[in-house]
């Protein structure tokens, strides 16, 4: 007779644990990646990995099945890559805690995780403890980005953004096509292609059209 209420309790104490911990899902392509991202996340009592997926598709239809508190979330991901997941997950539960974990540090990148609702933006190479850190801010409701990220996202914040048309004008100077085939291309004329030339190299701050590719490359601007 007596066993019963042990075991009842002890029942109870598990399950009161279990509600107490911060429920991570890990979304990245690479299974290394995540298995070693669980690994980190063991090692604190007070969060749990509820499940794994290596695609966009596949962390969308986890989320809304699991429903955790973090969603880990790599960027450059087959098919529906991480910015498309993050906005479909944001879309069927906009309370939805995002945390972005990538190798890309692109200002425009950043800035435009953080603008579809992310929580969090996060660099591969941080040490454990950051990671743990950043896990724990986004789970209790809170905003994280490393120093690092957050300096690039006040650069991006600081330079005039490009127009629509600028960015196309400057897609074509990646692909090396002169002002002629970009006018015939974009349907403009000569002097306005030299125009939006001249606008990009101010706002990117770049003596060259190779520089301001470089640039826009380096923050995000262009994959390449």
């Amino acid at each position: 007779m007596a066993v019963e209420p042990q075991r009842s309790q002890l029942r109870v104490g598990v399950t009161s644990m279990s509600h107490e911990a911060l429920r991570i899902l890990l979304v990245d392509d690479h299974p290394v990646v995540r298995d070693g991202l669980a690994s980190i996340i063991k090692t604190d009592g007070s969060l749990e990995v509820v499940g794994q997926a290596a695609d966009g598709a596949s962390a969308v239809a986890a989320y809304i099945s699991l429903r955790p508190d973090v969603l880990m979330l790599d960027l450059r991901m087959p098919g529906m890559d991480g910015f498309e997941a993050a906005t479909r997950t944001l879309d069927a539960d906009p309370a939805a805690r995002v945390l972005v974990m990538t190798t890309y540090d692109g200002d425009e990148d950043i800035f435009r995780c953080l603008r579809l609702g992310a929580k969090g933006y996060l660099l591969k190479d941080a040490p454990p403890s950051e990671i743990l850190t950043a896990i724990r801010v986004v789970g209790g409701g809170g905003q994280y980005t490393s120093h690092l990220v957050a300096a690039k996202a006040m650069r991006r914040l600081s330079h005039a953004a490009l127009t629509r048309r600028e960015q196309d004008v400057l897609v074509q100077n990646a692909e090396g096509r002169s002002n002629k085939d970009i006018a015939s291309r974009l349907d403009m004329t000569e002097g306005t292609v030299k125009t939006h030339v001249k606008a990009i190299l101010a706002k990117l701050d770049a003596m060259s059209r190779t520089e301001a590719v470089a640039i826009a490359a380096r923050r995000g601007l262009l994959h390449l």
